[in-house]
């Protein structure tokens, strides 16, 4: 399951940590790396949950710093415990695909949950990927189709394009490519391409 790691660019406290992260995400835009590592590390050492997590991002990216998947794990497992939602679900990334922990699809399981249940767009979306998958939770196509579909409301682009393919492929209910085309749609609009070529695929089926 490749995932993509999503950086907060937006805050809306103004407290002193907080301005440092805010003016960190504006660094990391504009690629000035070294400045982002000083800001956020700030930011973490005033118990700011975001700026451990931008630290956790920095390690696994390696920008700014030497490439390390298991620090990453150590500042998102600290910005998850300081109640930052975006990045238990990274840590749940990381324990699902083995990067800088063993592997434990379990744990990964824990943590979307514990992301799903707070309402975190996306947490739904990586348990339903364990369902779908089989990874050692238990298939459940039912299940997961319930969870991209949540996900899939709140314009998460991952979610739909999964929920397109479980109709397409007729593991939720009977085969079902009107509504798959539907959700392929919808996920082309929200920028993701694969669903633009999986709607054009299944279109010309219908001519």
């Amino acid at each position: 399951m490749k995932r993509v790691f999503v950086l907060l660019a937006v805050l809306f406290s103004v407290g002193f940590s907080e301005n440092l992260t805010k003016l960190g995400a504006e660094a990391y835009n504009k690629g000035d790396y070294q400045k982002t590592l000083d800001l956020w590390q700030k930011a973490c050492d005033e118990g700011n949950a975001l700026g451990c997590g931008g630290l956790g991002i920095l390690y696994t990216e390696g920008k700014g710093l030497r490439q390390d998947y298991q620090k990453a794990v150590q500042f998102y497992q600290k910005a998850c415990d300081g109640g930052d939602a975006l990045d238990c679900h990274n840590l749940g990334i990381s324990y699902a695909n083995g990067r800088g922990v063993r592997q434990d699809y379990q744990k990964a399981a824990q943590l979307y949950q514990k992301v799903c249940d707070g309402g975190g767009v996306s947490g739904c979306t990586g348990l339903g990927f364990l369902y779908s998958d089989n990874k050692r939770v238990g298939q459940d196509y039912q299940k997961a189709a319930q969870l991209f579909q949540k996900d899939c409301d709140e314009r998460e682009s991952a979610a739909c394009y999964r929920l397109g393919a479980l109709y397409e492929n007729g593991k939720v209910v009977e085969q079902n490519l009107s509504t798959a085309k539907k959700y392929f749609s919808k996920t082309c609009s929200l920028g993701f391409y694969l669903g633009c070529d999986s709607y054009k695929r299944l279109n010309k089926k219908d001519h």
